[in-house]
């Protein structure tokens, strides 16, 4: 759970940090940018500021990915179609959550313009659930048995 939090987290905020302050910052126009420069600082997203997004976001994900998978383990490791559905559905749900947050808090900042970069994933997070069920791939039972008592 550290590696997920701190390791990965790091690696989202400072890719969030990155496209944020080099694509989604307004952009003044050559009138405003003199009268801006006179009264104005001009402002950018701190890294922090992208790592507390992330902290926000992985509340959601940790519950549902830590608590709810933990107890429904039982019946996510079982083999079948209807196990792998519900847990594919657990990690798209909390996928689609954690980029809808982080969308949340990057568009909070008025600065900012085209947050909705942020909501991509979620488009990829339901191609790849329905890539996944069809295939009979069970996310739980992956993570599971081979990334964590693998």
């Amino acid at each position: 759970m550290l590696v997920d939090f701190l390791g990965v987290g790091a690696a989202l905020a400072t890719g969030g940090w990155a496209l944020a302050n080099r694509h989604l910052r307004v952009k003044p126009s050559p009138s405003e940018s003199e009268s801006a420069a006179s009264f104005g600082v001009e402002q950018h997203v701190e890294w922090l500021f992208a790592f507390d997004i992330h902290c926000n976001a992985f509340v959601p994900l940790f519950g549902l990915l830590y608590v709810v998978q933990l107890l429904l383990s039982p019946l996510l490791l079982m083999h079948g179609f209807l196990p792998a559905v519900l847990a594919n559905s657990l990690y798209a749900v909390a996928f689609a959550q954690y980029h809808y947050i982080t969308f949340l808090g990057y568009s909070a900042l008025p600065f900012l313009e085209r947050t909705e970069v942020f909501l991509y994933p979620v488009g990829v997070t339901a191609l790849a659930f329905i890539v996944a069920c069809l295939s009979g791939f069970n996310a739980s039972h992956f993570v599971i048995r081979s990334v964590y008592f693998g």
